[in-house]
């Protein structure tokens, strides 16, 4: 473990490294400064990763902050491939290898001294919502699930933004294949469209988020590998939904969600058995991070509190 980077009077952050199946994942470990703490009592704890192409600085190490404030160990982490994470190729996402990896999270963080092993929950969102729903439904040294804004149905997801070039897309992933088995490199497609390089993600709202991370997160590329959306399109975390009881799974949809979409969210939502609560937020899916965050973290607190504490 480095040596302190921040220090806080309800919380101290430490960046760390995370072996995670043959690379080193950069995080931030978030350790409380709470009565319990000074009584060298484990804390409960909370892993945490962001979603598509996203970074920890993007908005949600607020997150992080308020969940150590309220008394939880915090690890917020970059998958493989993204911000100071190894791994290569740069920008792939490969969403069974990202589950791999935060299981991996869960045991680094079990074996903590500052933690309580048998106290530990998973917060995700949107791409990683989906894993925070996958890894619940796998893996029972998860007690406690917080799944916001989740990617619910890949396929369908990419049916509504693809349209009616879905053949076309579906034949530039075959391209895309067959260059890379001969040797050839990945095709790179932006986040967001940028000069004249178009993007998975076009509307003003993304446009908006994403670009912060020029500003929030030093170094943040604004691609992803072709493959990557091949892989989103085939990734289906709400066909696994009904098996994450008897873990809590608290679910925080936004109204007019088209990147997770809100009718698939609460499909899902419906599917999942008890104990389960719905916090159905207003607007869009980038709202919860900033316009809603208040809310967001709220839910959040009083879930992962009722279940880890």
């Amino acid at each position: 473990m480095s040596d302190r980077e921040v220090t806080m009077s309800q919380f101290t952050r430490h960046s760390v490294k995370v072996p995670a199946n043959g690379v080193e994942l950069d995080a931030w470990l978030y350790l409380p400064a709470c009565e319990e703490a000074s009584l060298n009592k484990p804390a409960p704890a909370i892993v945490m990763s962001h979603g598509f192409a996203a970074v920890k600085e993007l908005y949600i190490d607020k997150f992080a902050e308020a969940f150590a404030k309220a008394g939880f160990a915090v690890l917020l982490y970059d998958h493989r491939n993204f911000g100071k994470s190894g791994g290569e190729p740069r920008g792939e996402i490969i969403p069974y290898q990202q589950i791999e990896d935060m299981r991996e999270v869960i045991s680094w963080l079990s074996f903590h001294p500052e933690v309580n092993a048998e106290q530990i929950g998973v917060w995700g969102t949107s791409f990683s919502g989906g894993h925070a729903i996958m890894v619940g439904a796998l893996d029972r040294r998860v007690k406690c699930i917080v799944a916001q804004v989740p990617t619910i149905s890949g396929y369908q997801t990419f049916l509504r933004r693809a349209g009616s070039r879905l053949r076309a897309v579906q034949e530039e992933f075959e391209q895309d294949r067959t260059r890379r088995s001969k040797g050839e490199t990945p095709t790179y497609i932006g986040v967001i469209p940028q000069e004249e390089q178009p993007g998975i993600y076009a509307s003003d709202e993304a446009m908006a988020f994403y670009s912060k991370a020029w500003t929030l997160a030093e170094g943040w590329e604004n691609r992803v590998t072709l493959r990557s959306s091949e892989k989103a399109s085939e990734y289906e975390p709400g066909l696994w939904i009904a098996r994450v009881s008897p873990t809590p799974l608290l679910m925080i949809v936004a109204e007019d969600d088209t990147v997770t979409p809100t009718d698939l969210a609460l499909s899902a939502f419906n599917r999942a058995l008890e104990p389960k609560r719905l916090c159905l937020l207003p607007g869009g899916h980038f709202d919860p991070y900033v316009t809603h965050s208040t809310r967001s973290i709220t839910e959040a607190i009083a879930w992962l509190s009722k279940y880890l504490k």
